[in-house]
């Protein structure tokens, strides 16, 4: 059992001993510490928090509990229910709200849940901000409202198809070439909320032949929710036997989206940003982003469209950062993680689909034809377990001075460049290792300079 506290959020098993796992006090106290953050931040206001939810069998309970404390510190609440990540976050901006909780574990197994934290812009807490709600949590200096001062509670269902509304409304997006296209699309939504959001969005986008898959949101996950190859066989066969166009998977949240070509291959989870950056930047002039261990491929497709690619440290908020000091009109990460600031700054599966199927009405490709057209690179992840002697920052300092006369840079371990094949070291903040991703032409590439740098790793210890 686990209990993970990050700048991100808090995230863990539900049930178990307190400060071990994701148990009714911890949430309680996590949220106290939430609410008086955003409270010192707006003195003397009366303060809006919406929170919405994914399907998990927990929600619920974590949901009347995130609730009943915001009321208890006087913050009104609004609460939209079953939800999805990225429409909490646009919901935060339209309430003109100070602040979200969104209730998901995202990827991870069904006895997870977490508590995503967000700002009055519906973007995720910064370090600093994050830092200071996981100091207050930890602290006893709060403090409840009196029953007369308590906070209200509203419902409002409406705001997935509100957020739907928003994406169909974009200049980008052309419904008229998606309905002439008549694609037949397969989804997979893993029991959760993409099982809501995503068969309107389609039909809304005039996509007339829907194939569902696992669209109940019941939260009873019927494979491992992470939008990966090794679990999308049953979407794959899907497609495949029906004759869709395009298969479509989501995570829990819906803030990551995984595409399965026509032949029933993965367009592959790297790709969803590449293919939508790549439409998206040819109908606008404007920078892109991604993070440092996510593939190349759209900086090779921004520079040949004579605008500039900026790489950040890994994390959304990393992202965004890196986004608005860059003035990038496209980003996101590499995992399926699709950013548009021309709606919002948080990463959308919604958006990425309604982009994704006018890119592909436009060309009139299929969908591993339109692959076809980009760089071909593979991703190799590994990672080494240190021994007690090790100090990670000394290898990572080692690694850098023998590679120095590479491109490099440490704003998040150290990345180094080799050409166009490149390995980025990172250490984890759980456990005593350090991962290893690394990018070339073909996988058996990619492996070999992965076990390049494990072997001068071991040779410095």
């Amino acid at each position: 059992m686990t209990l993970i506290k990050s700048i991100s959020g808090i995230r863990g098993t539900i049930g178990g001993i307190i400060d071990n796992n994701l148990t009714p006090l911890d949430i309680v106290k996590f949220v106290t510490g939430y609410a008086t953050f955003i409270k010192r931040q707006n003195p003397d206001l009366r303060l809006t928090i919406v929170v919405g939810r994914d399907a998990r069998v927990s929600g619920p309970m974590v949901n009347n509990l995130v609730c009943g404390t915001l009321m208890g510190m006087g913050m009104d609440v609004i609460d939209l229910g079953l939800s999805t990540t990225p429409t909490v976050e646009v919901a935060v901006t339209s309430y003109k709200a100070h602040g979200g909780i969104i209730l998901t574990a995202s990827h991870n197994p069904g006895e997870w849940n977490a508590l995503k934290l967000l700002n009055a812009n519906g973007e995720f807490l910064d370090a600093e901000a994050g830092k200071k709600v996981l100091e207050i949590s930890d602290s006893k200096e709060v403090e409840y409202c009196p029953v007369n001062e308590l906070g209200s509670y509203k419902i409002d269902d409406t705001f997935i198809d509100k957020h739907i509304q928003m994406v169909v409304d974009l200049p980008l997006v052309d419904i008229e070439a998606i309905k002439k296209a008549n694609f037949k699309v397969a989804i997979d939504a893993v029991n959760s909320t993409g099982g809501i959001a995503i068969p309107r969005l389609l039909s809304a986008l005039g996509v007339q032949q829907i194939i569902e898959l696992y669209c109940e949101p019941n939260g009873l996950f019927p494979h491992n929710p992470e939008p990966l190859p090794e679990h999308l066989h049953e979407l794959s066969k899907t497609v495949i036997e029906n004759n869709a166009h395009v298969g479509f998977v989501v995570d829990p949240d819906v803030d990551r989206l995984a595409i399965v070509s026509e032949n029933g291959k993965m367009f592959g989870e790297e790709y969803t940003l590449v293919a939508v950056a790549d439409y998206v930047l040819d109908q606008t002039p404007g920078n892109s982003v991604s993070n440092m261990s996510s593939t190349r491929a759209l900086r090779d497709v921004t520079e040949s469209k004579g605008f500039a690619y900026s790489t950040s440290a890994v994390g959304e908020v990393n992202v965004v950062k890196m986004m608005k000091d860059t003035q990038a009109i496209i980003g996101g990460e590499g995992n399926g993680g699709v950013i548009y600031p021309e709606l919002h700054y948080g990463r959308d599966a919604l958006v990425g689909i309604a982009l994704f199927l006018t890119h592909l009405a436009k060309t009139g490709l299929t969908c591993s034809q339109l692959r076809a057209t980009y760089p071909e690179y593979t991703i190799s992840k590994n990672k080494i377990t240190l021994s007690p002697e090790m100090k990670t920052d000394e290898i990572l300092a080692k690694v850098q001075e023998k590679y120095k006369d590479q491109p490099n840079s440490t704003i998040d371990g150290v990345k180094i460049e080799f050409g166009k094949e490149w390995v980025h070291l990172r250490m984890s903040n759980t456990e005593p290792i350090i991962r290893i991703y690394s990018e070339s032409e073909s996988a058996s590439k990619a492996e070999e300079l992965a076990e390049r740098i494990i072997a001068d790793i071991k040779g410095f210890s």
